[in-house]
């Protein structure tokens, strides 16, 4: 079996951490006492935004959080895996980016004030940054 690249390795986390939130979101649903089957046809969950409680439409908000920027994440972790790249700027960077993601879904989830979501995000940006240019210039 071939060596696998360790810059992998925070992809895989935060893929499987995506999930955990999805479960998070869904027992957090049942436990409001929603019912699956009685939810209308073409039922989403931004139907009810003002209906539910703060930490339920949050952890929702957070799991498309999740499946929005690192999308792009995924795609240049396995560029850079692919070309090789196993330089400490570059695994530093990949799990500088999950754990500031991780943290961000934990503060939105519970607080979810603006100021520590943005800074946590401008983190995770610039680290998804430092990937891209890493990825760019191992391809170009």
């Amino acid at each position: 079996m071939a060596e696998l690249n360790p810059i992998l390795g925070p992809a895989a986390i935060l893929a499987v951490w995506s999930v955990l939130i999805l479960l998070i979101y869904v027992v957090r649903v049942l436990g409001s006492g929603a019912k699956l089957g009685e939810l209308p046809v073409g039922y989403r969950g931004p139907d009810n935004e003002a209906d539910v409680p703060e930490k339920m439409k949050w952890t929702r908000h957070n799991y498309e959080h999740l499946l929005e920027q690192p999308t792009a994440f995924y795609a240049v972790v396995v560029i850079l895996a692919l070309v090789g790249d196993v330089s400490t700027t570059s695994l530093y960077a990949a799990w500088t980016y999950t754990i500031a993601r991780v943290l961000h879904s934990l503060w939105q989830m519970q607080v979810n004030t603006v100021p520590v979501r943005f800074v946590l995000f401008a983190v995770s940006t610039a680290a998804l940054l430092v990937l891209g240019v890493n990825a760019v210039m191992a391809t170009v």
